[in-house]
């Protein structure tokens, strides 16, 4: 039967929420606050979910040590206190709202994960503002 694991992580990191191809007026139109041309920043919770057949040998779904280190060596290491716009390379062209910081997330998690795994990020930007990624319909 298959079953979920769940990794939480947490990292800080600063943005600021920007479409280039708008005028200021529009840009604080839409995002206000978060438009602040010297960045804000968030206390991120990630929860990483893994969906599978638990091994027969481990039990494992998925050993929860090798999770965590493909996480922070992966995400961790590159969102934890930087400014998202600035420091991450796919953030340059792409506005770090928190829907796109979960899929980014995925991607990259899911180039290191085996397909075997559905992944599902779940992405705490506020204690009440959470993006899931891929949605479930």
């Amino acid at each position: 039967m298959k079953t979920a694991v769940i990794r939480k992580e947490h990292f800080n990191a600063a943005h600021r929420l920007h479409n280039k191809a708008w005028p200021e007026e529009k840009n604080q139109e839409v995002f206000g606050k978060c438009n602040n041309p010297h960045y804000h920043g968030h206390n991120y919770e990630l929860f990483v979910k893994l969906v599978g057949e638990p091994d027969a040998q481990t039990g494992y779904i998925y050993d929860m040590k090798k999770l965590s280190d493909v996480i922070k060596s992966s995400v961790i290491s590159r969102f934890d206190h930087k400014n998202l716009n600035l420091d991450v390379e796919e953030f340059k062209n792409l506005n770090p709202t928190a829907e796109n910081i979960a899929r980014v997330i995925w991607e990259i998690l899911r180039e290191k994960i085996e397909k075997e795994f559905d992944l599902k990020i779940t992405l705490y930007e506020t204690e009440r503002n959470i993006v899931e990624y891929p949605a479930e319909s």
